[in-house]
Order: C-alpha cells, then sequence, then structure tokens
C-alpha cells in the first residue's frame, strides 16, 4: 500500500504538469503564509482540546465529550469533499480505520460543509467514521486552524472549480480549516498533532496509529 505522502505528490506533479501556472501560484501563496505563520495559534500539545457539538450527515447532535467517554478521539478538519488533496486522506485513514478502532480510538472528520452536502453517492459516503459539519469553521476557529482563504485560491475554486463555497458551506466560504489533525486523550488532552497551512501534504496515518499506541 503506498502512503498518503506518494499520493499527495503524485497528485501535486499531475497538477503541475496539468496546469503549472496555477501550481506555482499555490507555492507562492504557501510560502508567504507559512512567513506569516499561519496555523501557529493552533492548540498544542498539552493543552485541552475545546469541546464542540456538531451534526453529522443525519441531523443528529455529536458531542466531542461523549466520545472521548468511550476512548481517544482522532479529529481531523479537512476542507470538503470537493477537495482531491481531503479524499486522499479521508481514504488513506479509512484504510487504517480497523487499527484504529482496535485501538480504543475513535475518528472524527470536521469539514465546514453543511450536513446534507457533508456526504454525497460518492466514496465518502461509504467510509465508517464520523463526519460533522463546522458551519463556517467556528470549531476549527476554536482550535486554532479557520484560514481566510487568499483570493488567488478563491478565485480558482470559485471560476475554475465552478464550486459556490458561500452555498456549499451555508455560510462564509472563503472561511476554511487548514488542513490539521489531533489527537485528543480521554481527558480531553491534545497528545498529538499535525497542522500544515499547505493543503496538498497530510499527516500520515502511521503517525497517528503510534501515537494512539502511546496512549493504550
Amino acid at each position: 500500500m503506498k502512503k498518503l505522502k506518494e499520493l499527495t505528490d503524485a497528485k501535486i506533479e499531475s497538477g503541475r504538469q496539468s496546469n503549472p501556472g496555477f501550481m506555482r501560484g499555490v507555492d507562492d501563496i504557501i510560502k508567504q503564509e507559512k512567513a506569516f505563520e499561519r496555523g501557529k495559534s493552533a492548540i498544542k500539545i498539552g493543552q485541552k482540546a475545546p469541546g464542540f457539538e456538531l451534526p453529522n450527515p443525519e441531523g443528529e447532535s455529536i458531542r466531542l465529550n461523549a466520545l472521548l467517554e468511550k476512548g481517544p478521539v482522532v479529529i481531523t478538519f479537512y476542507r470538503g469533499n470537493w477537495c482531491p488533496y481531503c479524499n486522499l486522506q479521508l481514504r488513506a485513514l479509512q484504510a487504517r480505520l480497523d487499527e484504529i478502532h482496535a485501538l480504543g480510538a475513535t475518528l472524527v472528520a470536521i469539514s465546514p460543509q453543511v450536513p446534507d452536502g457533508s456526504l454525497t453517492d460518492d466514496e465518502i459516503s461509504k467510509m465508517d467514521f464520523i463526519v460533522l459539519s463546522d458551519q463556517d469553521a467556528k470549531v476549527a476557529l476554536q482550535y486554532g486552524v479557520a484560514w481566510e482563504v487568499p483570493e488567488f485560491l478563491a478565485e480558482h475554486m470559485r471560476v475554475d472549480r465552478k464550486l459556490d463555497l458561500d452555498k456549499i458551506n451555508n455560510g462564509n466560504g472563503n472561511v476554511l480549516p487548514i488542513p490539521a489533525t489531533f489527537v485528543v486523550g480521554r481527558d480531553a488532552v491534545v497528545t498529538w498533532r499535525y497542522v500544515n497551512v499547505d493543503y496538498r501534504t497530510r499527516s500520515e496515518p502511521d503517525e497517528i496509529i503510534e501515537a494512539l499506541k502511546k496512549l493504550a
């Protein structure tokens, strides 16, 4: 099985081949955002994870505290099911979900999409983890990973991708989460995290599983 980085690197290279100008623009923006230390305010290891209550695709409210009563929780923030890098990550996590569950943990994936749009008839709808809707990225803001997307990227999504993120997210389509993953112990303390404003790179499932093994 290929590592997630191999898959995302291949996706990046494909983008460079098909649309080199756009990818150079993304490189420039990511370089600038890293210089601004975007994501610096994200919840750190050793801090308490903010509690939340968010709807799943069926409209049921899911509380972090209730999940923590059962065991550790892996919280991953993703941009939406329209994002190819997010889909690669979610497929990779789905492939290792049995191992995550065997370590007593629950996987929760959070995006700003409205409940009716969080799952469709695509592959994501067949995944076995919890998907929650965080409209306007309010919980992402609490975790320090809300990002006002630069206009260059917003225009690409609006014009080139034909994405109406205001409608998809039922709110501010210019605010998306920085892709980030947090491992939270039963005491609600963050024991491991991955935060990177470059939305083309993600944490490896292996790293998450190792963090859970240390908790176990």
